[in-house]
């Protein structure tokens, strides 16, 4: 399977501002990045409006995997 990935970029409205971006992977797989301090972040470290950023996105990327499994076996 390739390793296909849908890439988010997002900044903090409030302090302290992080520019993060989101991969989610085909496979399932999500990698938080924080751009400025180059770090690898988990989803319980977010919070505020890039928890809610993360929930819609991750809420999204199900929905299309779903739609994606019901036509290939429709």
């Amino acid at each position: 399977m390739k390793n296909i990935c849908e890439n988010f970029r997002y900044v903090e409205k409030v302090r302290p501002y992080r520019d993060l971006t989101f991969k989610f992977y085909a496979d399932g797989r999500l990698v938080i990045i924080d751009n400025v301090a180059e770090e690898v972040i988990t989803p319980k470290d977010l919070k505020g409006d890039s928890k809610d950023f993360y929930v819609r996105r991750r809420i999204a990327f199900i929905k299309n995997q779903l739609a994606a499994s019901q036509l290939k076996y429709a």
